[in-house]
């Protein structure tokens, strides 16, 4: 039988709790200078310390600080898509039931606008401008899949269960394909081009589509936010082939304001 979890020490758990102190000061600073104003001594003077030397020990320099909030958001937002999409959402009142894979993408859509909408900072953190001398690295790569990962998930049992119907079938040129190497090497052999560009269009679409709300530039353009949001992303997913957009033109429940 497994054995249980061990129970932390008392100085281990002195440890989390000071590592969540840091961060939650750091994050007071994203909010209020931008990823490119976060310092260790900043952080330090915010949770009270005389100096940062005592942050060393937690983390090296301001990169690792940054690497661990740019972690922390991409698995938040990862959270909070998988969950519009879990098996078990059907569960919940109103809740695409597994065989509606447009009703799922528009609620992972709806998710991830909910989440960007909530934590507009860590959303400009991780989907924003580069912050000026930082490179992420591999370990952001992870957390940073997953929701493309998820997208591409959705086409594939769509396109399992026979419900994958795009609008059309452009051949992949080969000049696209080799463009798609990287991305092909990760996925497992015998997936179709068509439906890995599926995917991408897809999270490329709705990501610009949350950040042009995020960053204001519809702010004159659209009023309805949420509502127009809503139609584009069933738009899109009937374009990419995800089914018949919903008769009565209604909203998926498990949708964030």
């Amino acid at each position: 039988m497994p054995t249980a979890p061990r129970s932390l020490t008392a100085r281990e758990r002195a440890r989390v709790e000071f590592t969540r102190d840091i961060k939650e000061a750091a994050r007071r600073q994203l909010a209020e200078h931008g990823a490119a104003g976060i310092s260790l001594r900043g952080v330090a003077r915010d949770i009270g310390l005389v100096s940062a030397s005592a942050l060393y020990r937690y983390f090296p320099g301001r990169d690792a600080l940054l690497t661990a909030l740019i972690a922390d958001s991409y698995s938040s937002l990862g959270d909070a898509a998988e969950a519009a999409a879990a098996p078990d959402a059907e569960a919940r009142d109103g809740a695409p039931d597994p065989g509606d894979h447009l009703g799922r993408w528009v609620a992972v859509c709806h998710a991830v606008r909910a989440w960007a909408l909530a934590h507009p900072h860590e959303y400009a953190l991780i989907h924003g401008s580069p912050v000026p001398g930082y490179t992420a690295p591999a370990e952001t790569t992870e957390p940073g899949t997953r929701v493309p990962f998820l997208i591409g998930g959705l086409f594939a049992r769509a396109a399992q269960d026979g419900a994958y119907r795009p609008l059309d079938r452009l051949p992949v040129p080969a000049d696209a394909h080799r463009a798609l190497l990287p991305l092909l090497g990760r996925l497992p052999d015998g997936i179709p081009d068509h439906l890995v560009v599926a995917g991408l269009t897809a999270w490329t679409y709705l990501f610009g589509a949350v950040s042009f709300e995020v960053f204001g530039h519809r702010a004159n353009i659209v009023d309805d936010q949420r509502a127009y949001f809503d139609h584009e992303v069933r738009r899109l997913g009937v374009l990419l082939g995800l089914g018949p957009a919903a008769a009565d033109g209604g909203r998926p429940s498990g949708q964030g304001a």
